[in-house]
């Protein structure tokens, strides 16, 4: 019985279905697909890290000829759609109709894991293990980054309570310190305060550690050394003639690469069904590029016959910025892609509220369904503009009706002429999921015409423009402050030729996060433009985009727990 069909009451929590399974060895996980036990940095029996040696033999040994599936959504509720749980459960479903499939998914971030959302990885049925490490310490690599971007930041501050040779303009420090929390108190502050024997007092704050620009460093270098020329270019400031101030100006490149250097090799665990999954880097696609390393989706390209990733949000912030950035980066493009869309996420934008009556969004309303579509449409058009096919997962939930999953299917097929396929890998694992991975290889197959939506040629304001008219939807940009100004001096400074990265809210596909649906008659407010030198583009701030949440008024925390014998409840 699948448990969409058991009682509430019945139904095993996530950390029971993953307590169930008998995990195989790690090494037996990905021997299948050529990786031996000697590739491996061990931790424990069900965790890994590819050694770099192997990465290097297994570029000079195979090609990346891998179908790429990308997995991507509308625009979400708060708590997510299930993109996550789709991606695992797709590899899952690709391996039992006989195409061997590896998963490459982002690593999760303490904060979210303790706030809003829970854990990231996956759910259900559709699982990567061990899901309790997973979500908390896994490998270390996001206390690595942690350490590593603080670093970065005492050895500027050091600098200048050391004489600032480099001329540092207090004010115009522009690399914060990081945690991997979300603790709101701490997005402004005030350091160096208690006389000259403890430093120059400026304002400061704090950044989630998944919002650093090591997190983007990290996620699209391909080497130490690619990691070390990325990392020595991070600007962390500005000298009194506007001239930047980079890692290696103060000498902490090397240290900062040490650091780094075991975060860099991609993670291995393995999904419920035993597919291996990548699961590397966490990017924010609201901040930054969104998708897991360049890396694991290179070396998983060499070793499967497809492999299915995940960008963050909806299409218009995780899918573009693959297409138009990490593309670019690695040199790669993908076959197929997948929107996942619910219908509660069609109900939040068809009753355009949030947060709703749940017993509202739980009743069976078609209508609603309906209304929501614009949304959507929209977001299977703009996947369309990028030339790659477009197939849409109904992930389903507990409380959908049949009428209601049937609205969606229909409308997919007879007015936008896309597959469409209802997804219930939650419930069921890969089986669920077999009939969506059939028309994705079945996509997959067909001749693509990708390309991306910008040419790098094309001036600064015209690629903003081209995101926000082509995929927000909006009439125009409108620049306010120095946001000009910016542009200009990253003409100066030579940032005119990279892609640009659009810091934007996830609720909306415009600006505003309380606009639903397909947002018309509007601009884009652009408030700041500035470099990320060590990823490689620029990053244009658009509205109110948090780089250090708060928790809400009941954190996920509040609900966990762990017994005596190390049971842990709530972390899911």
């Amino acid at each position: 019985m699948s448990s969409l069909e058991e009682s509430e009451e019945s139904v095993p929590t996530d950390y029971e279905i993953a307590q169930s399974v008998e995990k195989s060895h790690v090494a037996d996980v990905v021997a299948p697909y050529g990786l031996e036990r000697g590739d491996l940095d061990l931790f424990g029996e069900h965790k890994a890290k590819v050694k770099l040696p192997a990465i290097e033999r297994i570029r000079n040994e195979r090609e990346a000829t891998a179908n790429l599936v990308l997995v991507t959504g509308m625009t979400p509720t708060p708590m997510g759609e299930g993109k996550t749980v789709t991606t695992v459960g797709l590899g899952q479903a690709f391996n039992r109709i006989g195409t061997d499939a590896l998963v490459a998914i982002r690593e999760p971030s303490l904060g979210p894991v303790f706030g809003v959302k829970g854990g990231a990885a996956g759910g259900g049925y559709s699982q990567v293990l061990p899901m309790e490490d997973i979500n908390l310490h896994f490998t270390g690599d996001l206390h690595a980054l942690t350490s590593a971007h603080n670093l970065i930041s005492t050895m500027l501050d050091n600098h200048i309570k050391q004489g600032n040779d480099l001329d540092v303009a207090v004010n115009w420090v522009n690399w914060p310190r990081a945690i991997d929390m979300n603790d709101r108190v701490l997005r402004e502050t005030t350091v160096g305060l208690g006389g000259d024997v403890t430093g120059v007092p400026r304002e400061d704050g704090f950044i989630l550690t998944a919002a650093s620009e090591l997190m983007a460093v990290l996620c699209l270098a391909d080497s130490i050394a690619d990691l070390k020329e990325r990392v020595a270019r991070i600007i962390v400031a500005y000298d009194e003639d506007g001239d930047p101030v980079t890692v290696e100006d103060i000498d902490a490149t090397g240290a900062v690469s040490i650091l780094l250097k075991d975060a860099l090799k991609p993670n291995v665990v393995q999904t419920i069904e035993g597919t291996p999954a990548f699961v590397h880097g966490g990017p924010f696609a609201n901040i930054a590029h969104g998708t897991n390393s360049l890396m694991a989706d290179d070396v998983a390209s060499r070793l499967a016959d497809t492999v299915v990733t995940e960008a963050g949000f909806g299409s218009d912030l995780g899918a573009e910025k693959f297409m138009n950035i990490v593309c670019r980066f690695g040199d790669m493009e993908p076959d197929a892609v997948t929107l996942v869309a619910s219908v509660r996420a069609l109900k939040y934008h068809g009753y355009d509220m949030w947060p709703a009556d749940l017993d509202e969004l739980d009743a069976e309303n078609v209508d609603a369904v309906r209304r929501g579509f614009e949304n959507l449409d929209r977001h299977v058009s703009n996947l369309r503009k990028f030339g790659v096919p477009v197939v849409v997962a109904v992930n389903r939930f507990p409380g959908d009706t049949d009428a209601e999953v049937a609205a969606v299917i229909e409308h997919c097929e007879a007015d936008l002429g896309v597959e469409a396929a209802e997804s219930n890998v939650f419930s069921d694992g890969g089986e669920g999921g077999i009939d969506l991975a059939e028309k994705l290889e079945a996509a997959a197959a067909a001749d693509s015409t990708f390309e991306p939506l910008y040419d790098l040629d094309d001036s600064i304001q015209e690629k903003i423009g081209t995101v926000a008219t082509e995929i927000y939807g909006a009439d125009g940009v409108k620049y306010h402050g120095d946001a000009e100004d910016d542009i200009e001096r990253m003409e100066e400074l030579g940032f005119d030729d990279v892609p640009v990265c659009m810091s934007k809210t996830f609720h909306s596909l415009s600006d505003d996060p309380e606009l639903k649906g397909a947002p018309e008659d509007w601009t884009l407010e652009v408030k700041e433009v500035y470099p990320s030198a060590g990823a490689g583009f620029l990053v244009a701030l658009t509205g109110d985009v948090l780089t250090l949440p708060g928790l809400p008024a009941e954190p996920a925390a509040a609900n966990m727990d762990v017994d005596d014998d190390g049971t842990v409840h709530g972390l899911f």
